[in-house]
C-alpha cells in the first residue's frame, strides 16, 4: 500500500490517539428493564426512551463532570466522597493507557462504510481513493455502464489494511443499482433490510449463553450517501432515502463529481442542500462537542465544508516534480488532496483520522441502542408498560388481573366469532335447503306437466283408435256386402250353364 509524503503514518504512540482505540462502553440497558436495588434489593422500573446523539454527548459530559468534582465512590456500607490525590511516587496505573493501546492494535479495528448513489457517481473511485489501495479494480469491478442492474442489490466486499503496524478490516458496502430504475419506489428498503439484519445478528451474538470475546461487528458505521452535482437541491428520492436511513445510521451527504461546479455554484449548492435538509428535519452525522479549543476549530472547519464536495480518482498525475492523484482537463489539473479544489481530504481526516471511533460510538451507542430497545422492550397494545412504583407483588397481582382480563376478552370474543360462523352456517343450510325445495318443487311440477300431456295424448291416441276400428269395421262391412252382392248375381247364371 504506497502513501504519500504528506500522509506518512506515525509510529510513536500517541496519548491523544487513545479515544481512537477505547473500548466499547458497557453501560446497564435501561430499554424497559426493571433495575432491582442492591440495598433493599426492591424493583425499581425504568422508563424507557429513544436515544438520540444529543443525549449521548450529554450522558459523557454530565459523567465527566461527575468524576471530575466527586469520583465514583468505592462498594461499600457508607460511601464517601473523595477529592482526587496527587501521588508523592510513581505507582504505575498511568501506563493504562498504554495497555489499552497495545490490547487495541494487537486486535484490529473494524470498520463497515456503506456508499449509496446512482450508478456513475464515482463510488468506487472515491473508496479506492480514500484508502489508496485498488478495492474496486477494473477487471472485477466493471465500469457503471457494464453494471446498470434493474432492482438494488447489496455487494460486500472486505480487506484487510495495515498500516504502521495497525491492522484494519475495512468493509465497504456497495448499492448497484440504486435509483437507476424507471419507478423508483421502495428502492431503499433493501438497504434498510442490510442494516436491520447486521444489528440483528450482532444482538444474536450478545445474546447467545456463551459469547465471544472478540465478537465481529458487521454492524455499518457510516454511510455516504452521493448527491448529484445538479446545482438545483436535492432530488425527492435523496430526500425519501435520508429520511428513511437517517435514524438507523450516520449520514454523510457528498457533492460527487464537484469539478463539475465553479467555487461559487458550489457553495450556494451546499446552501440549498443545508436548507432542504433542516426543512425536511433530517439527522445526518453531527460533530461532537469538545473542550478543547483548537479541537473546536477543527471542528468548526470541517462543519463549513458539510456537505462535502469531493472528486475522485485512482489516476497519479506528475505536477511540478511531485506525483498527485488527480484528473487532467485541456484547462488545468485537478488535484484530489488539494483542498482550494475539493474537499476530500477533509472527507478522508474526519472519516478516518479523527472522527473513526466517534461514527462508531454512535453507531453503537445511539443506533445500535435504538434498534435493541425496539426488539427487546416489552409491547403490550402498542404501549410500553409502565410499572410505576408498584411492588413485586402488587405488579404480578395486576399482571395476574390483566392475564386473566386478557382471556376473558379473548374468550368472548372467540365466542361471537363462533356464534357468527354458526349463523353464517345456520343460513347456508336453509338457504341450501330453500333451494333444494325450490327445485323439488319445480320438478314435480314439470313431472305434472309432462304427465298430463301425456294422458292427453293417450286420450288423443285411443280415440283415433276408436275411430280408426270404427272406419275398419264399417269398410269390412261394405266390403262383405259387396262380396254378398256380387255372390248373388252370379248364382243363376251358373245354374243355367248347368243346364246344359
Amino acid at each position: 500500500m504506497a502513501f504519500f509524503k504528506n500522509d506518512a503514518p506515525a509510529t510513536k504512540f500517541d496519548p491523544a490517539s487513545v479515544n481512537m482505540v477505547r473500548d466499547r462502553e458497557r453501560e446497564p440497558a435501561t430499554n424497559g428493564v426493571v433495575d432491582k436495588g442492591v440495598d433493599k434489593g426492591v424493583e425499581r422500573p425504568v422508563k424507557p426512551e429513544v436515544r438520540d446523539r444529543g443525549d449521548y454527548q450529554r450522558d459523557n459530559r454530565d459523567r465527566e463532570k461527575e468524576n471530575a468534582v466527586h469520583p465514583p465512590p468505592r462498594a461499600g456500607p457508607k460511601p464517601s466522597r473523595t477529592s482526587a490525590k496527587e501521588l508523592d511516587g510513581y505507582v504505575g496505573f498511568a501506563n493504562l493507557p498504554n495497555q489499552v493501546y497495545r490490547k487495541a492494535v494487537k486486535k484490529g479495528f473494524e470498520f463497515t462504510l456503506m456508499v449509496v448513489g446512482e450508478s456513475g457517481m464515482g463510488k468506487s473511485t472515491l473508496i479506492n481513493s480514500l484508502f489508496l489501495t485498488d478495492l474496486y479494480n477494473e477487471h472485477e469491478y466493471p465500469g457503471p455502464s457494464h453494471r446498470i442492474k434493474k432492482s438494488v442489490n447489496i455487494d460486500t466486499a472486505q480487506v484487510l489494511l495495515k498500516e504502521g503496524g495497525v491492522t484494519l478490516r475495512l468493509t465497504t458496502v456497495d448499492t448497484p443499482g440504486f435509483g437507476d430504475a424507471v419507478d423508483n419506489s421502495n428502492c431503499w428498503q433493501p438497504v434498510t433490510d442490510f442494516i436491520d439484519n447486521k444489528y440483528d445478528e450482532y444482538l444474536n451474538q450478545e445474546s447467545h449463553v456463551n459469547r465471544k470475546s472478540n465478537m465481529s461487528d458487521n454492524r455499518v458505521h457510516a454511510c455516504l450517501y452521493f448527491i448529484a452535482p445538479t446545482g438545483h437541491g436535492l432530488k425527492p428520492l435523496d430526500v425519501e432515502f435520508m429520511k428513511r436511513l437517517h435514524e438507523k445510521v450516520n449520514i454523510i451527504p457528498l457533492i460527487s463529481k464537484a469539478d463539475t461546479l465553479t467555487p461559487e455554484e458550489c457553495r450556494n449548492f451546499k446552501k440549498t442542500i443545508l436548507n432542504e435538509i433542516a426543512q425536511h428535519k433530517i439527522k445526518i452525522y453531527e460533530f461532537p462537542d469538545c473542550d478543547d479549543e483548537e479541537e473546536n476549530k477543527l471542528q468548526k472547519k470541517l462543519k463549513e465544508r458539510v456537505p462535502f464536495a469531493v472528486v475522485g480518482s485512482n489516476t497519479v498525475i506528475q505536477v511540478d516534480s511531485k506525483k498527485v492523484r488527480g484528473r487532467q482537463y485541456p484547462w488545468g489539473i485537478v488535484q484530489v488532496e488539494n483542498l482550494e479544489h475539493n474537499d476530500f481530504l477533509a472527507l478522508r481526516n474526519m472519516l478516518i483520522r479523527t472522527h473513526m471511533q466517534d461514527l462508531k460510538d454512535v453507531t453503537n451507542n445511539v443506533h445500535y441502542e435504538n434498534f435493541r430497545y425496539s426488539k427487546l422492550a416489552v409491547v403490550t397494545d402498542g404501549k410500553v408498560k409502565n410499572t410505576g412504583s408498584k411492588d413485586p407483588l402488587t405488579q404480578m397481582q395486576d399482571e395476574k388481573k390483566e392475564h386473566v382480563s386478557k382471556m376473558k376478552k379473548m374468550e368472548a370474543e372467540m365466542e361471537q366469532v363462533f356464534e357468527m360462523k354458526v349463523k353464517e352456517k345456520k343460513q347456508k343450510l336453509k338457504d341450501s335447503e330453500a333451494d333444494l325445495q325450490r327445485r323439488a318443487e319445480q320438478m314435480k311440477k314439470s313431472l305434472e306437466q309432462q304427465e298430463k300431456e301425456l294422458e292427453q295424448k293417450r286420450a288423443q291416441f285411443e280415440k283415433e283408435k276408436e275411430s280408426w276400428e270404427e272406419q275398419q269395421r264399417a269398410e269390412d262391412m261394405r266390403r262383405q256386402s259387396s262380396m254378398e252382392t256380387l255372390d248373388g248375381g252370379k248364382k243363376p247364371k251358373d245354374k243355367k250353364k248347368g243346364l246344359f
